[in-house]
């Protein structure tokens, strides 16, 4: 089945229940194979059967349970998404403050001890009910809008818990108020409390408006990324410079770029040369220098030079969209822990439901005079103290957070899965060329055997070796093509070439059987190598890559390629070794040549003369050992072994592949990134299990005191205006301390 995924944007979200309730109507739609709602984006992403399911299938499923759904627009402006939530942000501080407002007349004019300070008018029962009816039914009519429908699809949210207790306190007051003889019949004073239900609803939206406020502030990585693309750019036509917009800008484009502007999109360099600041992208700080044919990033700054570059790619295939993209959608996923919370939350409401019908038969029956009240104001507490809204918001927002930190620091997390089994990591494997060396080998030796008539001298050596690996598109066979370039050497026609992976390639050149690899290679075809052992050993214990050349079935010559490590693998591995993390080469080199690399960069554990295929068998032996592990690597060849890791780490520098198959990418070329990946996962983690101790300790101590358990022994009950702040306090509080990761230095 052919899958699509679209993003919608869903109003109305309050809590972790809303997710569930949204999630489950989504997938009730036959041909939807998945669904996840994010609270702190207020976006569901939908994978489905475009063949049978559309798009209002989709919203009309959110709308049957009472929330709003919105296709969200590829490329939709940053601007108009903004300014949408700050007439939102502006509409909630205005219904909150006036809510406030009002319901402070009422409080002056009911509370005792203070209504003998209140004007007459206050007082008066049916004033208080004027005040009371804006605030109950036009600032809390959002709260009946989410209700309704939800009751009408037999589930339940935080803002059923809110408008059955408001609407108690409410009706109750009303019925004091328009008919006090029925209230005096049973023996009670009739005494309204519109003060209780008004006060609740401007406490709950005020806060709802400081949470607002705070989320806004966990998508900040989002809006800086989207801050560093260029608005304009310099197209040369005709041979004349124009100002075109962006958006403007198609493949092929010849672009101009002076020093301190931003570069508009992808592109390569054709003329001139300068040095760019790709921190942004990558996270190193030392300029990049470019010359013609090298590649240039969209939003990276020129800093010296000028330069003139042909555009291949724009919108949203550059890499900073396509960073924009992953971030995001990396925010909106769900971590494992979060489905726990979101299953628990989704049984929490209709829990905390019986809870305050039980609390209210026990006060009616059991309680003292007048009972009646004294039931209807705990239920009233229990149903407003027991909104899962800091619940709903533990994981995301931390979530959120720790990705856009990521992004920052040229972290690439994929979902939020990765960044919660990243803390769990005890071992690293590294691919050995292009991830922990530069993966641009040289040729160092060339040693003839002088046994093969007319390959005495080690240019023809070479010359033999180049042709052969010309038609290779192994790192190694680049180097020794590349030497023979160098050396001004021309190149043999080759038939018959076959590439034996692992091993070595093999050709006719001259008629002659031309063979060129390593030992397996060489032994397969029977070739007697070992009069040449001892240079091979002095070679390889130099960290060098020694291949053979045979002609006609006998040994012709030797050839070492070295590649160089990276400046910042050593300091990478004993990063991680000062972590308790082992670190593990793998690499399809001999034994030797491995250690020896292994050993400058400080990694103790060597798995050589793996071949490509077998990389993904040696990740899972390492599990079996009882590891979490994770693969590190940049080829095409890594892409099954990053897939089988628990976490699969490419670099940003590698194929599209391995990036695909990967859970985190590494912009940067620094390996400090792992250890970074891995402290970033730990920190946003910690900070995730002490927001859901603050979530779910908030609820479980709170909810007994709400239930009158203190009454017996201290005479204390909870006002249910003290519950309702506690509520929003709780929220942000959450809120606040995922904020804090923001100061995080890795």
């Amino acid at each position: 089945m052919a899958e699509n995924k679209k993003t919608f944007k869903i109003k109305g979200m309050h809590c972790a229940s809303c997710i569930r309730v949204i999630e489950s109507s989504i997938k009730k739609i036959p041909g939807i194979s998945d669904a996840s709602v994010s609270l702190v984006t207020e976006k569901a992403t939908v994978a489905f059967d475009p063949k049978r399911v559309n798009d209002e299938q989709v919203m009309s499923a959110v709308s049957r349970v009472g929330y709003k759904a919105f296709l969200e627009e590829e490329g939709e402006s940053e601007e108009k998404e903004k300014e949408e939530k700050q007439k939102e942000l502006s509409a909630l501080k205005r219904k909150a403050f006036i809510s406030l407002f009002l319901a402070f007349l009422i409080v002056w004019g009911s509370f005792p001890y203070i209504d003998q300070f209140a004007p007459f008018i206050l007082k008066n029962f049916w004033v208080q009910l004027i005040l009371a009816l804006p605030v109950q039914f036009w600032a809390g009519l959002m709260f009946y809008k989410a209700t309704i429908p939800a009751l009408r699809h037999r589930t339940a949210n935080m803002d059923t818990l809110i408008t059955i207790g408001t609407t108690a306190a409410f009706g109750y007051s009303v019925v004091a108020t328009v008919f006090p003889q029925i209230i005096e019949s049973a023996g009670i004073e009739p005494m309204p409390y519109f003060d209780v239900s008004a006060v609740i609803i401007g406490l709950i939206l005020l806060g709802r408006y400081f949470e607002a406020k705070a989320k806004a502030g966990t998508s900040e990585a989002i809006k800086k990324l989207i801050g560093l693309q260029a608005k304009t750019a310099r197209v040369l036509k005709n041979g004349k410079e124009e100002d075109i917009a962006i958006d403007q800008v198609v493949i092929g484009n010849i672009i101009r770029v002076r020093p301190g502007e931003k570069i508009p999109v992808d592109g390569k360099v054709k003329e001139g040369q300068s040095s760019v600041d790709e921190s942004m992208i990558s996270g190193e700080s030392i300029p990049v220098e470019k010359t013609k044919g090298d590649l240039v990033i969209g939003g990276t700054i020129n800093k010296t030079g000028s330069f003139i570059y042909e555009a291949t790619k724009v919108g949203s295939d550059t890499m900073l969209a396509q960073i924009i993209k992953l971030v995001a959608e990396a925010q909106a996923s769900k971590a494992p822990i979060q489905r726990l919370v979101d299953l628990i939350s989704s049984y929490f409401v209709p829990v905390v439901l019986m809870l305050a019908i039980f609390t209210f038969t026990v006060w009616y029956i059991f309680g003292p005079q007048p009972a009646f009240l004294f039931a209807m104001l705990n239920l009233v507490a229990v149903l407003i103290i027991a909104c899962p809204c800091a619940m709903g918001l533990a994981t995301p927002t931390a979530i959120m957070v720790g990705v856009g930190i990521g992004a920052e620091h040229g972290i690439l997390i994929k979902n939020a899965e990765s960044l919660e089994i990243a803390h769990k990591i005890n071992t690293v494997i590294f691919d050995k060329t292009g991830t922990l060396t530069n993966g641009k080998p040289v040729v160092t030796d060339i040693i003839s055997t002088s046994q093969v008539k007319g390959a005495g001298p080690a240019r023809s050596v070479l010359q033999i070796a180049s042709s052969i690996e010309k038609g290779s598109e192994h790192s190694l066979a680049e180097a020794i093509v590349q030497k023979a370039d160098q050396e001004g050497l021309a190149l043999s026609a080759v038939e018959g070439f076959k590439a034996v992976p692992g091993h070595g390639v093999e050709g006719i050149i001259n008629k002659k059987r031309v063979i060129f690899g390593n030992r397996k290679l060489m032994d397969r075809e029977k070739i007697i190598w070992r009069k040449m052992e001892a240079n091979i050993e002095k070679l390889e214990s130099e960290g060098k890559t020694v291949m053979m050349l045979a002609v006609e079935g006998e040994l012709a010559g030797l050839i070492a390629v070295a590649d160089t490590l990276k400046q910042t693998s050593k300091k990478a591995i004993d990063t991680l070794s000062k972590m308790g993390i082992e670190a593990v080469m793998i690499t399809g080199d001999n034994e030797r040549t491995a250690k020896a690399i292994a050993k400058q960069a400080g990694i103790k554990r060597v798995l050589a003369e793996v071949l490509p295929d077998q990389k993904e068998a040696e990740v899972k032996k390492i599990q079996a050992e009882g590891k979490v592990v994770a693969m590190v690597g940049d080829g095409i060849n890594d892409a099954p072994a990053l897939a089988a890791a628990n976490i699969g780490i490419a670099m940003g520098t590698g194929t599209d592949v391995a990036m695909e198959a990967a859970g985190i990418t590494l912009v940067s070329k620094d390996l400090a990134s792992v250890a970074e990946a891995i402290e970033l996962s730990k920190k946003t983690m910690r900070t995730i299990k002490m927001n859901l101790v603050w979530a779910f300790g908030y609820n479980i101590t709170l909810i007994p005191v709400a239930m009158g358990a203190l009454y017996p022994v201290f005479q204390i009950l909870l006002n249910p205006i003290f519950a309702s702040a506690a509520m929003a306090l709780s929220s942000i509080s959450v809120v606040s301390n995922s904020l804090l990761l923001k100061r995080t230095k890795l």
